[in-house]
């Protein structure tokens, strides 16, 4: 057998298995275990799979690989709303928010159509949707009067619905909201807040410059992803919502880091 026809071999194993060990890969392929290391270094090399100690595991997304709103909308649900619910008691009438991009901060702005005399700042096109009043629902006139006040940046699309580029940065830059409340692709100890793409990251960044307090919503599965830019550092933060599958050991790194750690309980599913 050629190496690329038992590296091809190799890469389908993994790919349908999860992973693969060297020892059954050379008794199965009928090759030395040092040449079974030799394609593993090969397919490492080219991003197929991550080799591991014995064997390969498949290869989980990079550091900028980022899902569309859609597919991160069925991720998580029951934590992203009692996320978005504890965040939304923290909302004050009469103030200014800024919403960023995300799906848990799309459920948040769900909650926040009946706060009184509330503006939101947000370059998110589901998050302004979300705000919105003008459906056969809430046809009442007063309801239409009451609603949020929706200022949308322009910019460039990503494929998270946000909207990010110059046009975003310079509007935001002339803004000054009360509080932030800021979705992330990931968060760790080493690189803070982080997210997959470029542009975003900087205009996500001058949302955290704009505001007077940053609170960030992640839910667990976000501890220990990093994307390929950090928009804040961890202390930056006066408040982190998270839910209840945070690891212990994660759970005493951020205590240190951020203001305050506010874990909510998600319903069993």
């Amino acid at each position: 057998m050629l190496a690329a026809q038992r590296q091809s071999e190799i890469l389908e194993r993994v790919r349908r298995t999860g992973s693969v060990r060297v020892a059954e890969l050379a008794t199965e392929l009928a090759v030395s275990e040092m040449t079974i290391r030799r394609d593993l270094d090969a397919l490492d090399e080219r991003g197929l799979l991550s080799k591991v100690h014995g064997g390969a595991t498949a290869a989980g997304p990079g550091a900028t690989h980022e899902p569309g709103f859609a597919a991160k909308s069925v991720r998580q649900q029951a934590e992203k709303a009692t996320i978005a619910q504890r965040a939304a008691s923290l909302v004050r009438p009469g103030t200014a928010v800024a919403l960023s991009a995300g799906t848990t901060t799309a459920g948040l702005a769900g909650l926040l159509r009946d706060v009184p005399d509330l503006t939101v700042v947000t370059n998110s096109i589901p998050v302004a949707d979300a705000l919105r009043r003008d459906n056969p629902a809430d046809a009442d006139s007063a309801l239409l009067e009451s609603g949020p006040q929706v200022v949308l940046t322009g910019g460039v699309r990503t494929r998270s619905d946000a909207l990010v580029g110059p046009i975003a940065v310079a509007a935001i830059g002339s803004l000054h909201c009360d509080v932030l409340f800021l979705g992330v692709h990931g968060m760790s100890q080493r690189a803070g807040f982080t997210t997959p793409n470029l542009m975003e990251a900087e205009t996500n960044r001058a949302l955290v410059a704009s505001a007077g307090r940053l609170v960030v919503l992640a839910d667990h599965t976000k501890w220990d992803t990093v994307g390929i830019s950090t928009m804040a550092a961890l202390r930056e933060a006066d408040v982190l919502i998270t839910d209840s599958g945070l690891p212990d050991a994660a759970r005493d790194i951020l205590a240190g880091e951020v203001g305050e750690l506010i874990i909510v309980e998600a319903p069993a599913a």
